[in-house]
């Protein structure tokens, strides 16, 4: 119930008395201007929290004089170097080129257009970074030791692989798995398997495709706000998607290659919950039988998708939070149970050859305690890791999921294409924190929680244009310092 206010009069229509002014009591701000106030300050917050994040990170071990085991850069893994190389003045010039024209470009290319350029830019600066160091800089992280490149020339059979797979995975077994091979199920290994059989098994050419899959990452998160109605968000936040320090790890660590599987998979996922609607929007032809076969289809390739994902990474279950927020947006849930038989059919294939995910699951938990993560100290890393995140996502992902969180509050006075990037950047929050608490994530995470950085970069389209002008000039400056002071690895 609505009650009007009081005349001059008083409730009585007497005439009120005057009040001496300091006796005046201010009105409370009307509920617009509260929220506008928040708005404002919330970017302002979340920058300074995640700048506070990675000073605090850096400081607090020598300060402390603690060893969080990790190599000589906490809270990354990375040592200090500082060089210049030859992708140095390629990726300035890069930095240079879209800090000017990134922004105005997105909101005025066509649409197609905009794609190709954002896939371009993309790859260009995932090169120009990673060859600071030269071409090793692409193809040295994947002949680590570490890596599955050596495992994957040595496969012979890879059904014997998998059935002999779990027997691998403790520390004390006989010839057991390097680090990277035992702490991820057998579809990592048997995508690089796959390159050695095609002949691109060398460090570079693995690299190189590695870096060009990663690379559609961001293709995939555009295609699934523009199906939803929010392209203007899309083109807001594409130069962020595009380009940003998260590119140095995206170029040559498998979990780019990760992302950019995860991505599909949930783009896929929202055309299959908007596909009846937009079939029936048409009015053409037998609308219900046409929607309904293509919402199956795409559910089915989401599903194969999302299950490759769990097949590739222990961590990636988790997207099933990013997964029922694409349905919730698209207003459909009849493609979950088609995309949860889908996956499960990925992941019983697998088990049929001798991989049964949930035997392996327990067997990696105690090699992961067994390890180095025993001695890594949650009390750190609980915060650690979320400034790890801050340096490979930029420190702008802090004023995105601020802005998402403060626009979130008056749900109500929000539009439905800001509502659809709210909700993607805040389910993309709430996969970190999920992450972040299962204590099965302790440094590393730069590279580890590269498939949720787009989702949480996805809040950028939130920003007013001199938030996104000057942060995207930021997000390209702290990449370059990053890259040219810190050699990054695993």
């Amino acid at each position: 119930m609505q009650v009007e206010p009081e005349g001059p009069g008083g409730a009585d229509g007497a005439p009120a008395a005057s009040a001496a002014p300091t006796d005046r009591v201010a009105s409370p701000a009307p509920p617009a201007s509260r929220r506008r106030t928040l708005v404002a300050v919330a970017p302002w917050v979340g920058l300074g929290v995640a700048l506070a994040l990675i000073a605090l990170a850096m400081i607090v071990p020598p300060l402390l004089g603690q060893s969080v085991h990790i190599r000589s850069f906490p809270p990354l893994h990375a040592e200090w170097m500082p060089r210049l190389g030859p992708g140095t003045l390629p990726a300035v010039l890069l930095a240079v080129a879209a800090s000017v024209w990134g922004v105005p470009l997105a909101r005025r290319l066509r649409w197609g257009a905009l794609l190709g350029v954002v896939y371009a830019a993309a790859v260009a600066w995932m090169v120009a970074l990673a060859t600071v160091d030269g071409w090793d800089g692409i193809g040295q992280v994947l002949e680590h030791k570490y890596e599955y490149l050596g495992t994957a020339r040595e496969v012979t059979d890879f059904g014997a692989t998998l059935r002999d797979y779990i027997a691998h995975i403790p520390l004390d077994s006989e010839d057991n798995w390097p680090v990277h091979i035992a702490g991820h199920p057998p579809g990592a290994l048997l995508f690089f398997v796959v390159l050695v059989r095609l002949g691109l098994g060398g460090g570079l050419a693995a690299g190189f495709v590695v870096l060009l899959v990663g690379a559609t990452a961001a293709l995939a998160v555009l295609a699934l706000l523009r199906r939803f109605g929010a392209e203007d968000g899309a083109r807001r936040a594409a130069p962020f998607l595009a380009m940003g320090p998260a590119a140095i790890w995206f170029a040559v660590s498998a979990d780019g290659m990760f992302a950019a599987v995860a991505a599909w998979g949930l783009c896929a996922l929202g055309f299959a919950a908007t596909a009846r609607r937009r079939a029936e929007g048409s009015g053409a032809g037998p609308a219900g039988v046409r929607g309904t076969g293509a919402m199956v289809a795409w559910s089915v390739l989401a599903g194969l998708l999302l299950g490759t994902c769990v097949m590739m990474s222990y961590g990636l279950p988790i997207l099933g939070i990013l997964a029922l927020a694409v349905l919730a947006l698209g207003r459909d849930w009849r493609p979950l149970p088609i995309a949860a038989v889908a996956a499960l059919a990925v992941v019983l294939a697998f088990a049929a050859f001798g991989f049964a995910w949930w035997e392996a699951f327990p067997v990696l938990v105690e090699r992961y305690w067994d390890g180095v993560a025993s001695r890594r100290q949650f009390t750190y890393w609980v915060w650690g890791n979320l400034a790890a995140l801050a340096i490979s996502a930029g420190p702008l992902v802090g004023a995105a999921v601020a802005t998402a969180g403060a626009r979130a509050v008056d749900w109500r006075a929000e539009a439905r294409p800001e509502r659809i990037v709210i909700v993607l950047a805040l389910a993309a929050a709430a996969t970190i924190v999920a992450a972040d608490l299962s204590q099965m994530s302790k440094a590393e995470v730069e590279r580890i929680w590269l498939p949720f950085v787009p989702w949480l970069l996805v809040g950028t389209a939130l920003l007013t244009e001199r938030w996104r002008r000057a942060g995207f000039a930021g997000q390209l400056g702290f990449a370059l310092v990053v890259q040219h002071l810190l050699v990054t690895s695993w």
